[in-house]
């Protein structure tokens, strides 16, 4: 029976099988279903083989080892949950964006919490969570405060605009640790009113129109 280092090294020199985008998919959900549960250590090529039914030397074929195959996975899933929003104000924008947030809480903060450690070791892998996780969000955020400085719902040199992204973004990942609990969307969205909206000036019974 060959080693594993064995089957990596003839995965090196082998051409890479041809999986699917469908079947691709399939393994990337079970790579990070398997991080939120047991964490980036006990991740192994074997255990992936095992719940997708997918032949070990077929994933060192196409990925090679452990951490490409990681960095693929969130490459391969990153969604964009906020780029839609736009209400036409930016108290109804943070709204959504909250409950948005708040319902991928509990996939989400898993996972980040799963990679922190393994991904301050590797500027690879920590590139490729931020640009799964953190990137396209902070991005959507910083457009529905633009948008709002464009529509002069506030000033375009507000001190606190900058902050938005990092207060919402950051209170998610930051409760599980403070209060063992996930910002889900009812905590994101009293955050929101109670913390953000005030901040920029904005009353917290603010509606859309």
């Amino acid at each position: 029976m060959p080693s594993p280092d064995s089957v990596q090294e003839s995965a090196l020199t082998s051409p890479r099988s041809k999986i699917t985008p469908e079947r691709a998919q399939e393994l990337y959900t079970a790579v990070l279903d398997l991080l939120r549960e047991s964490g980036y250590e006990s991740l192994t090529m074997e255990g992936v083989a095992s719940r997708t039914r997918c032949g070990k030397s077929t994933l060192y074929r196409q990925w090679g080892s452990k951490p490409e195959l990681v960095v693929a996975a969130l490459h391969g899933t990153r969604r964009m949950l906020l780029s839609h929003i736009d209400t036409g104000t930016l108290a109804g924008d943070l709204r959504e964006a909250a409950r948005a947030i708040g319902e991928g809480s509990g996939r989400d903060t898993p996972l980040m919490h799963a990679l922190s450690h393994a991904a301050l070791q590797s500027p690879e892998l920590l590139c490729a969570l931020r640009e799964a996780l953190i990137v396209p969000e902070i991005a959507a955020i910083d457009a529905m405060v633009r948008r709002a400085q464009g529509r002069g719902e506030i000033a375009a040199d507000l001190p606190g605009a900058e902050y938005v992204a990092a207060q919402l973004l950051g209170v998610m990942r930051a409760r599980p640790l403070l209060e063992g609990r996930y910002a889900d969307a009812a905590y994101l969205s009293r955050f929101v009113e109670r913390a953000i909206l005030p901040g920029l000036g904005l009353t917290a019974d603010a509606r859309e129109p």
